[in-house]
């Protein structure tokens, strides 16, 4: 007996070893930043900037709030003004027309800018009583919108007295039918919004509540099984081809699908948010001092989809 236990004891000793020996065999888990992938500055001299968003080519479209104005970064480095009197937009997105979305806080109302540079208020109030301000927008693959719409009280309104209409949430807007509903209504401060490419997954970011959700999305726009996905809020996310999640504020911090972190980028200052495509992504800083900085190289690029939204700080005078 007592050999038979020797055996048996000896055999468990070698299959921990063995054990052992293969976890510390295995590879590390893959960064999904390439090796030698930099931050570097591109441009700076801002007031305050906001919403950046990619097109089908790369360009990257971002806001300078307090000037009221649309620029570009372009893809062969250049940066050239997109738009002067731009409605104090906030959150920027490209649908696959070539639309740009924008989300024009002056007045609390949804715009899309054709490719023409032709402007059409799509939303500007809903039941006749007048938005908070639509802060970030994505669009699904049929051209489905969605965009949060928190209140943050702004020093350039004159259009509006006393405080919000109505208590903060998130639309879907069907452009064709020009049908506005409200999707949710039970956040503090709904911001950050991003789609998966199939347009079958939506995450909004609680930024107040300090928590980003996942929902299934239903064809007619409805939002359907709520679950938290992190204990994190966002000012501005984007996604990859893997599904991986983007998280801004205190630098780019990434979950993958299941809501786990896998990757915190450092930037070097305290409030970002950013824009990726094709394995370049552009992070827009709104403290101290607004600037623009460029980080190549992500190893899971960024689908056609992708982009990321609104920069914004903790006061709400300036978000």
């Amino acid at each position: 007996m007592k050999a038979k236990w020797l055996i048996l004891g000896l055999v468990g000793i070698l299959l921990i070893v063995a054990m052992a020996l293969t976890a510390a065999q295995e590879p590390a888990a893959r960064s999904i930043v390439e090796n030698g992938a930099k931050v570097a500055l591109i441009s700076d001299g801002f007031s305050f900037t906001e919403g950046p968003a990619g097109d089908k080519s790369g360009n990257v479209y971002f806001t300078d709030q307090p000037n009221d104005r649309i620029l570009i970064w372009k893809t062969n480095g250049t940066l050239l003004a997109y738009r002067e009197g731009a409605g104090r937009a906030n959150g920027l997105s490209f649908d696959d027309k070539g639309n740009l979305w924008v989300c024009a806080d002056e007045k609390n109302e949804l715009w899309r800018i054709s490719s023409h540079g032709e402007t059409e208020v799509m939303v500007k109030d809903f039941e006749g009583k007048l938005l908070n301000g639509p802060n970030d927008v994505w669009i699904r693959p049929d051209g489905g919108v969605y965009f949060t719409d928190p209140y943050y009280q702004r020093d350039y309104w004159k259009h509006r007295k006393g405080g919000p209409e109505m208590p903060p949430g998130v639309y879907f807007f069907e452009p064709k039918q020009k049908k506005l509903i409200k999707v949710v209504d039970d956040m503090e401060a709904p911001n950050g919004i991003i789609g998966d490419a199939g347009g079958k997954i939506l995450y909004v970011a609680d930024l107040k509540g300090n928590k980003t959700f996942k929902y299934e999305i239903q064809k007619d726009g409805t939002l359907a099984n709520k679950k938290l996905f992190c204990e994190m809020g966002s000012d501005g996310m984007t996604i990859d081809n893997e599904g991986n999640v983007y998280l801004t504020g205190r630098g780019v911090t990434v979950f993958d699908p299941s809501g786990h972190k896998i990757e915190q980028i450092p930037i070097s200052e305290p409030w970002t948010a950013m824009s990726a495509s094709e394995g370049k992504m552009a992070t827009l800083s709104s403290l101290p001092l607004p600037r623009v900085f460029i980080h190549f190289g992500c190893a899971s690029k960024a689908s056609a989809v992708s982009r990321a939204r609104g920069t914004q700080i903790h006061t709400d005078k300036h978000r």
